[in-house]
Formats: structure tokens, sequence, C-alpha cells
């Protein structure tokens, strides 16, 4: 059996491909933009959470921690998906903030928590139920700046 020489034969062997840009390039203006404003996002959140946690006690500084830890993941996620859709952003942010606290109620959280500041503020240590309502209001106040911001640009 002979194998076949001609170029015709070969898939794509007629295309040029060192002419036509990919398909979607990672370095699009608008990926740029999209990841500079949840980037600052980002900033302003961990900004906020220190001011809501060195300025406030009690409830409202708990659960506000609480919606701001979602904000956050929204915000890092928009980061990482600059083209993925607000609602998509806020339920994968709201997801990994449920997964988070239901992961506490295992005892690893906590175990990782006694030995490390960062593994207690990202992973918390005990499972608190008011949390999963505040993560959703995180994702939906998210969610709606997200929308807002995307509409406008």
């Amino acid at each position: 059996m002979e194998k076949p020489t001609e170029p015709a034969s070969i898939p794509a062997a007629d295309r040029d491909t060192r002419t036509s840009p990919p398909p979607n390039p990672p370095w699009r203006p608008r990926d740029l933009r999209a990841r500079s404003v949840a980037a600052v996002a980002a900033v302003g959140t961990v900004a906020a959470g220190l001011v809501v946690r060195t300025g406030a006690d009690g409830a409202f500084a708990k659960y506000a921690g609480s919606a701001l830890y979602t904000v956050l993941l929204c915000a890092l996620v928009a980061f990482c998906a600059p083209r993925a859709r607000p609602v998509v952003v806020a339920l994968a942010a709201l997801g990994l903030s449920w997964a988070v606290e239901f992961a506490q109620l295992t005892g690893v959280p906590a175990e990782l928590s006694a030995h490390s500041t960062a593994a207690r503020l990202v992973l918390g240590s005990t499972f608190n139920a008011p949390d999963l309502f505040w993560y959703a209001v995180g994702a939906v106040a998210a969610w709606a700046v997200h929308a807002g911001v995307r509409r406008r640009a």
C-alpha cells in the first residue's frame, strides 16, 4: 500500500495557517480590559473585607465577610474567564463558596486552619448554615455589578 504524497490528500494541506490568526487569541484588548477590571475588583473586595473586619463586629462583620468572600471569588473567576457571562461567573463562585462551607463538615479545613493562617482565611474552620445564604447574597450583588459593567462596555 502506498502512502499518499500529494498535498491534496493531507487534510488541511491546502490551507495556509500562517496568515490566519487564532480564532480566540488570549491577548484580545477586551479580555485584557476585563481582566484588569476583575483584578481591581478583587483588590477592592479584599480592602472592603479588611475595613469590615477592623471597623465592625458581631453578626454584621461575620455575614458581610461571608458575602465578600463570594464577591472575591466572583472577581477571581471573572479574571480567569474574562469572556464568561456574569451569571456563569456568579454561579461558579457560589458553587465554590458552598463547596468550601460544606467541606467544613469534614473537619479537614479545621485541621488545616490550625496550622496555617492562609488556610484559615480561605477555608474557614467550622460549618455555619447561615453563611450559605450570605454567599448567595454576595453572588447576586457581584452578578448585578458585573452585568451592569458589562452592559456599559
